[in-house]
């Protein structure tokens, strides 16, 4: 137990000091100081299926956002039932604003998620139209405030990004969202630093899919959506496609854009992560078993040999616990901290790791039931062989929207 606490804490400090400086929470949008000489065409494309509840608050913020460039909302109601596309139209009768589009690409075929089917449509649509310099790609339960797009914007041009995406600050208001939800953007940044993502030549690339702002000559040359039309977990998949047609991408916290999409209870939390854990695992038992191996020797086993070791009056296992569980719980902080959290939540983060422990392994529970990645009423398989894929990709391509 002294060996396997002492290989805790070695990790801990290996994370710590080698893992990009995950822990940090100072990422934030790049501000050079000055202005686009021209302001770039936007088209804002927003996938929805049974949003009726968030729009009000979500879809009214992008129709007011303070933009001086030329820019529409196209809103693609991808098959709802609870009068989304209605709604989304009214919202804009009485709030004015940007011009919005509703538009409906039918049901996806074969081997493409909804939500990409729905975004191939909407960026379609806008490139018909004119082909705007830049689309923004973002979730239909993200709000944006008033500056939100001209400074995504502002960005791009003057850092010369082809992709600028920002992790939409999560609501946090139950109990059960302050302990979950901190932790969910902690384990993200932890898998993918934003340091690594945003440094040039790097290969780490990640991007948050609820909003991306994606450079439409990039998006061409990297054949997105169509590269990617497979991938449950989209905006991962995105950055890569981009930053391997050699588009440069950023990663950071928000602090202009909120998720209004409420989690109040444990099932919803636990069915956002499970949905798509073991697709993020590629659907490796292999890699599935190690995952479990590496959290519980990261996050639990430092709280056990200290209370254990304690109890024991085995000293220094428990010193290397209590250690290995400090420096756990310092890292947190930040997190904490950004998310206005209450810090005694730091040393609970073995409890909060040990949930999405379980709730991986109950995706891959789901997926072999064939209840895998489910969403809204859809339920999406392994993705079929990259070869296949590609090959149905292409015949898509010269498919009409």
């Amino acid at each position: 137990m002294v060996t396997i606490a002492g290989a805790a804490l070695a990790a801990w400090l290996w994370l710590l000091a080698a893992q990009g400086g995950f822990w940090r929470t100072d990422v934030r949008l790049p501000r050079t100081g000055r202005e686009p000489a021209v302001w770039p065409s936007v088209a804002i494309v927003v996938p929805a299926r049974d949003e009726a509840e968030v729009l009000p608050v979500s879809l009214v913020s992008l129709l007011a956002q303070d933009y001086p460039g030329r820019a529409e909302v196209i809103l693609v109601d991808d098959g709802s039932t609870d009068g989304t596309g209605e709604l989304a139209r009214a919202l804009s009768a009485r709030h004015g604003g940007l011009p919005l589009t509703v538009t409906s690409p039918g049901e996806p075929p074969a081997g493409w998620t909804g939500k990409l089917w729905a975004v191939r449509h909407g960026m379609a649509l806008a490139r018909e139209r004119g082909a705007p310099d830049f689309f923004l790609l973002t979730d239909a339960d993200i709000a944006h405030r008033p500056p939100s797009l001209r400074n995504l914007a502002a960005a791009a041009v003057t850092a010369d990004l082809d992709l600028v995406s920002q992790m939409a600050r999560l609501r946090v208001r139950t109990g059960w969202e302050r302990l979950i939800v901190p932790a969910f953007v902690y384990f993200f940044a932890q898998l993918y630093p934003f340091r690594r993502i945003n440094r040039p030549g790097g290969r780490t690339a990640a991007a948050a899919g609820g909003c991306v702002l994606l450079r439409s000559s990039t998006a061409a040359s990297a054949r997105v959506p169509e590269a990617i039309r497979q991938s449950v977990i989209d905006d991962v998949a995105l950055a890569r496609a981009v930053k391997r047609s050699g588009g440069r991408i950023w990663l950071g916290l928000a602090e202009q854009v909120d998720s209004v999409r409420p989690y109040p209870d444990l099932g919803e939390l636990w069915r956002m992560v499970s949905r798509s854990a073991y697709a993020q695992l590629r659907h490796s038992p292999a890699l599935l078993a190690g995952t479990v191996l590496g959290l519980a020797l990261i996050y639990l086993v430092p709280p056990v040999a200290a209370v254990g070791g304690a109890v024991a009056g085995a000293w220094p296992l428990a010193a290397l616990g209590l250690a290995g569980w400090a420096v756990m719980a310092g890292t947190y902080l930040p997190m904490l901290r950004y998310y206005e959290q209450p810090l005694w939540l730091a040393p609970l983060l073995p409890y909060t790791a040990a949930l999405y422990l379980l709730m991986t392994v109950d995706s891959a529970v789901q997926h072999y039931r064939g209840r895998g990645a489910a969403w809204k009423g859809r339920t999406y398989s392994r993705p079929e062989p990259e070869r296949a894929a590609a090959r149905d990709a292409a015949a898509q391509d010269s498919t009409p929207v």
